[in-house]
Order: C-alpha cells, then structure tokens, then sequence
C-alpha cells in the first residue's frame, strides 16, 4: 500500500489552485507566443491599466507563476510551511492569514504602480504584470520568526548559521538581484516589501491568538506583543535603534489615525508569560526574553513529533499483514488425554479405513463392554 499523503484541506486547495491557473497561463503564452508584443493576460494576471475590469484577479494573481522555477520553489514553500502553519493556527487562522497577505499587497502594489505612472507618465508602470507567490512566502517566514524566533537554521554544514528573524529581509535582498534580471519585474520588489510589512502588521496586531490556559489571559487576546517580535528585531543590530525609533514614531501616527490600538499590560504580561500580574494598566510592548515564545516552539515541537508518530503508525499499521494466533501445545495429563484432546486420525489414514472396510473402523474404538462386569 502506497504512503498516504497527509496535507490539511486548505494548503490542498492552494496548492490545487496555483497548479492549474500556472498550466492554463502557460498554454495561453505558448498559443499566443510572438516576437512583437509582451505576452499578458488580464484575466489572470493583475495588469493595472487593464484588469480594473476583472476584479477577481487582485486575488487570483498571487497563484499564478509564470516559470518552471518560480513554480517548483511556490510549490515546495506551500507544501512545507502551509502544513506547518496550518497546523498550528487551524485552517480557518491560516485562510484568513492567507487571503490578508494575498490581497493587500497586490492592492498596494496596484496602487504603487498608478501613483508612479502619474509622476512619469510612463505607461510601463501601468502595464506590468503583478503575479507571483512572493507575498506569501516573505509572509510564511515572517510567521516562522513569530513561531520560533530563537530557533537557529544552519546550512552547509554548519558554515552559515542564522536566527529564524534574518531570513525575511535576506529573501527580499534575493528577489532584488532578482528583480534586476528578466527572471522578475519590479512589482516582485514591491509585492516583498508590502507582503513583509502588511504580515507583520496582521500578526502583531490583529491576528486572534490562542490564549495559555495556565495563565490568567484574557480570551479575546489578539496580536503578540513581545520584543522577540518587534520589527526592529528583523534587521541587524547595528541599525535596530535607528529602527525602533522610526518604529514608533510611525506607529504613534496610526494610533492616531486610529489604524492601531496601543498594546495594554495584559497583553506585554500575556506576551512576557507572566502568571500573576494584574491587568489594569496601559504601556508598551517589551520583555527580555518572552516566556510565550519558548513555550510556544516546545508546543509546536511536541505538535511535530506527535504528528509524524501518528503517520508512522499508520503506514506500519497498513503495511503489515495479520499474524495469525499462536498454537499452544496441549499440556499432557496424568490421567491420560481428554476427549477434546486425542490424536485425531490423518485424512490420508481416514481414506485408507473407509476403503478397508467399515468393520476395521469400529474396531479401533477398543470398547469392551464385559470389561465394565469383571
């Protein structure tokens, strides 16, 4: 029996989507391919000057890729970090997260891009093509920092070690040397940028967290306000107070704006895994180390092995044939042999006893009965 592929119902559906719509946009190109003119599509594609007309593709865009190697490395970031995190949010969480990080960026992107074609009047700008899983996957490792920010990636054999929180701004440094070849536009830049940003900012401040049942949380905590998880923390540590600075000026703008409430001390103490704080006071987000943070990746952790343990059983469990039950050899008895126990005769003996004669089979019965008067 082949090994069951295990993948929660709404990574499936996206990654059904993003094969189909990146084969139908392929065959639309190789039927329409010319030397004359760029090749777009504005029914799948969002293309800024024409697809005000087909709405749907502020959406459908994110999963459309237009090459076999964006493609491979779009399948291979929804496989993996989809049943992560959808794992560990629910699938609900993770669709919301999903559609957040899929839209909003294509919509600032689309905005960028007639904000700039006012300025230089180049219909360029109107007419590139915003495609791509980029904004989702800056947005699955900005959710692997939230998970695990103190978890270390180490890659070819230990040369280069890394913390989980570097590697958001390392992804959108490679699409940027990207971005200046033909393998990616400038909307690939942006649609980064944005789905950095706009990720960051749902799962700080707005993402409905689980709240620790250990502890005095209030159940309707949304956004994670530790420092592990603050935007300064994703850059190196030579500019992270010039960060933080420009950080909270920017965030005193949308408080004011009211975009943003500022973070109370039940949320810093819920974030900070403290037990027996009282709730009653305004402040900001911050904590040495956050408790949450270390009891999440432990949760997580344990979440991984359970779930490998029950895919293993499984496959052995449907591997493997049943064993029939075991012989036991009849205890011999002072006594002599029971009924149920005695020798029973081969079949090949029964046949040769039938053929001799019924007479010779009564015979080996051995009763006697003048044996019972004496």
């Amino acid at each position: 029996m082949p090994p069951r592929i295990n993948i929660p119902p709404v990574t499936r559906i996206v990654l059904i989507v993003l094969g189909v719509q990146s084969v139908l946009s392929a065959a639309i190109r190789y039927r329409q391919w010319g030397t004359d003119a760029e090749i777009v599509i504005p029914y799948l594609n969002l293309i800024p000057q024409l697809s005000l007309v087909y709405p749907w593709t502020f959406l459908t865009t994110t999963l459309v890729e237009t090459n076999i190697f964006t493609l491979s490395a779009a399948c291979l970031t929804l496989y993996h970090g989809g049943r992560y995190l959808e794992r560990a949010w629910s699938s609900r969480e993770f669709g919301k997260f999903l559609l957040i990080t899929a839209l909003v960026p294509n919509l600032l992107c689309f905005g960028t891009s007639i904000l700039f074609f006012a300025l230089t009047r180049n219909e360029q700008w109107t007419l590139m093509s915003i495609a791509g899983t980029i904004p989702l996957q800056i947005s699955f490792l900005v959710a692997f920092s939230q998970l695990v920010p103190a978890h270390t990636v180490t890659l070819f054999k230990g040369i280069l070690s890394m913390r989980v929180p570097r590697f958001p701004l390392l992804y959108i440094g490679f699409v940027t040397l990207l971005a200046l070849t033909p393998m990616l536009t400038i909307a690939s830049f942006l649609l980064a940028v944005y789905g950095f940003f706009v990720s960051w900012t749902y799962l700080r401040f707005y993402k409905t967290a689980f709240p620790d049942l250990d502890t005095s949380q209030p159940s309707q905590l949304r956004g994670d306000a530790s420092e592990t998880f603050a935007i300064a923390e994703f850059f190196p540590g030579p500019v992270r107070p010039l960060i933080a600075s420009i950080s909270e000026q920017v965030f005193g703008v949308l408080v004011a704006m009211r975009l943003c409430v500022p973070f109370s001390q039940a949320d810093v103490s819920a974030a900070r895994g403290d037990h027996h704080h009282t709730f009653s006071h305004r402040g900001g987000p911050g904590s040495a180390r956050a408790e949450a943070e270390r009891r999440r990746a432990l949760a997580l952790r344990a979440l991984d092995q359970r779930l490998h343990a029950a895919t293993a059983n499984a496959a052995t469990r449907a591997q493997s044939a049943p064993v029939p039950p075991a012989v036991v050899p009849p205890i011999p008895s002072a006594t002599g042999p029971t009924v149920q126990n005695q020798p029973q005769t081969a079949p090949q003996n029964a046949m040769t006893a039938q053929a001799a004669g019924g007479s010779a089979m009564l015979g080996e019965t051995n009763y006697n009965p003048d044996a019972d008067k004496e």
